[in-house]
């Protein structure tokens, strides 16, 4: 199997796929959301460092929120479980799509 040879930022990520960045970041914050060695964690000298991804990492991202978007609740339980912030749950879930 070849090994990816190039990564795309989690912020050029969330523009290329039309998804709000915080939840992106939610997502990435458990490795256990992305396929195996599909999401790239790259230090750049800040404390933070950078999330990426590899091509087969935002399919994994894509997939992964279709299903959080068929589950009783959606992408709020999701937030919810995963524990996060009141705020951070507020500014995504009022850039969510209605349905």
């Amino acid at each position: 199997m070849a090994h990816p040879t190039h990564v795309y930022t989690i912020e050029y990520v969330a523009t290329l796929i039309g998804e709000n960045l915080e939840l992106l970041r939610e997502i990435a914050s458990n490795s256990d959301n992305i396929d195996d060695s599909e999401m790239i964690h790259v230090h750049d000298g800040t404390e933070e460092g950078i999330s990426t991804f590899t091509d087969r990492g935002i399919e994994s991202l894509q997939e992964f929120l279709a299903d959080v978007r068929s589950w009783e609740g959606g992408v709020r339980k999701f937030l919810l479980d995963s524990q996060c912030d009141p705020q951070p749950i507020a500014r995504i879930m009022a850039d969510e799509p209605k349905s």
